[in-house]
Formats: C-alpha cells, sequence, structure tokens
C-alpha cells in the first residue's frame, strides 16, 4: 500500500504515526510490534482501528524496501555505499516482518506490496541521476520516519511503550546520519532537531 499524497514522505510518515483518522497507535500494537506481549495483553486496545494504521505503516516499510532496491539496482551505488543500502533495507525488511506478524496477531490481514515500478512512479525514481540522488532520496524518507516515530512517543504513559518507539526512531535516526554523513552534509547545529 502506497499513500499517493502531496504531502511529502516525512509528512506522512509522522501523521500515520500520530493519528489516523484521530486514533493514536495504541500501546498493544506497538507492544505487539516490539515483542512485549505481556504489555500488550495488559492494554487496551481496539484491533480494528490498529491494524488500519499498522498497514499504514507497513505501506510505507514496503516503500523504503522498495526505494532501497531501487538505489541498489540503479548502479549509482558505489561499494561501501551499497553494502550499507543493503544493510538499511535488511533493517526494514526486519520492520514489516514484525508489523506482518503484528497485524496477524490483532487478526488483521497485511496488506501487500506494489510492484517496485509503482514504487519507482511514486518516488521519481527515474530522475535519479547519480548516488547523490539516491542518498538524498534515502535520507528524506529516513528523516520521516525518525519524526514519526518521535511524535509517537508522548502518546504513552507506559515507559515500556515509550522505550519501544524511541528504539525504533533511534534506528531510523542511525540511517538518517549515515546516509547524510555520506553525502557531506553538516550535523544538525541546533539542539532538538528531530520530532519537531
Amino acid at each position: 500500500m502506497l499513500i499517493k499524497t502531496n504531502q511529502s514522505p516525512d509528512v506522512t510518515r509522522r501523521s500515520f504515526l500520530s493519528t489516523s483518522g484521530g486514533i493514536a497507535l495504541s500501546g498493544a500494537a506497538l507492544a505487539l510490534l516490539a515483542g512485549h506481549t505481556h504489555i500488550a495483553a495488559a492494554a487496551s486496545a481496539n484491533p480494528s482501528s490498529d491494524v488500519g494504521i499498522l498497514n499504514v505503516a507497513l505501506g510505507l516499510e514496503y516503500e523504503a524496501i522498495a526505494a532501497y532496491q531501487l538505489g541498489a539496482e540503479s548502479g549509482l551505488l558505489q561499494k561501501p555505499v551499497l553494502d550499507t543500502a543493503v544493510l538499511f533495507q535488511s533493517h526494514h525488511k526486519g520492520h514489516r516482518d514484525a508489523l506482518i506478524a503484528t497485524i496477524e496477531k490483532l487478526g488483521g490481514k497485511a496488506v501487500m506490496a506494489k510492484s517496485n515500478a509503482d514504487y519507482a512512479a511514486a518516488l521519481s525514481a527515474g530522475g535519479l541521476k547519480s548516488q547523490t540522488d539516491v542518498l538524498t532520496l534515502a535520507a528524506r524518507l529516513e528523516l520521516g520516519a525518525v519524526n514519526a516515530y518521535l511524535g509517537v512517543i508522548p502518546a504513552f504513559g507506559d515507559k515500556d511503550l515509550a522505550k519501544v518507539a524511541a528504539r525504533l526512531a533511534a534506528d531510523e535516526t542511525m540511517h538518517w546520519s549515515l546516509l547524510t554523513s555520506s553525502l557531506g552534509k553538516p550535523v544538525p547545529v541546533v539542539a532538538l532537531s528531530f520530532g519537531a
């Protein structure tokens, strides 16, 4: 599932995690996603709403997987950068697998990925002409993921759930940081640069 919108991917990722039709991703869903079934059992959840939200997240993970695949197949990435892109893609595949498992535990049906051609069109991959273009696209998608996960942390009163969201944000921040470093861009000069 690819969300077609005029908004940038970072805005879309932030909005999917913070709300979906005004409903925040429940603690139970994030607990299941992180493998904490004991926390999920104690949390009050609306499985049908959570499945919808998680399917949007799954769609975004499919998009990230496809973006890294398109970059890898483009022939534009040099060896050390290509290896890192493949590693980051494997992280997103892990996120995908966890989302699918969580959706199924909630009794839902996971959305299917679109074709790489569909993702290529949505991401304007035809305009990728250099390693810098590929890395810039990946960094933009990763920054959107960082902000999405950070946006959901305040919704949790339970420290364990907030920790799960923070760990996911940290993973995406690592991706963004290494990508922007590869691009030769400076680190943010102001404090509290993410999640605003």
